[in-house]
């Protein structure tokens, strides 16, 4: 489940992963709101926090994560993972260079600090 909040810039996209995250939950929440945001701005920012009780990724959510990111690849100004899920962290880590964007990774215990940073 992904659940939007809603005490952010306008430029910024903040959510917490719960649950099993599913296609449904990208294609019913998380595209149309950075479609929104991007109706408003050239380029806006993520928070994306990792809840305590997520389960994981269906297959369908992890292709439109990726299709999401490439098809708005020079719209990213800015992203925050907050995760204590080590492949998360480990995975984002890796590609961070081929993604045209600041990434900071941050633990949950970090959340605030994520949007202090995520806000700037």
């Amino acid at each position: 489940m992904i659940q939007l909040w809603t005490d952010l810039p306008d430029n910024v996209v903040g959510l917490t992963a719960s649950g099993e995250v599913t296609a449904s939950d990208y294609e019913g929440i998380l595209m149309p709101a950075v479609e929104d945001k991007l109706t408003r701005h050239e380029k806006i920012r993520v928070i994306y926090h990792v809840g305590e009780d997520f389960e994981g990724f269906s297959a369908g959510a992890l292709w439109d994560d990726a299709k999401l990111g490439m098809s708005h690849f020079n719209a990213w100004e800015r992203i925050a993972l907050v995760t204590d899920v080590q492949w998360i962290a480990t995975t984002i880590m890796a590609i961070d260079f081929l993604i045209p964007t600041e990434i900071k990774v941050f633990p949950r215990q970090h959340l605030d600090a994520a949007r202090e940073w995520i806000a700037e």
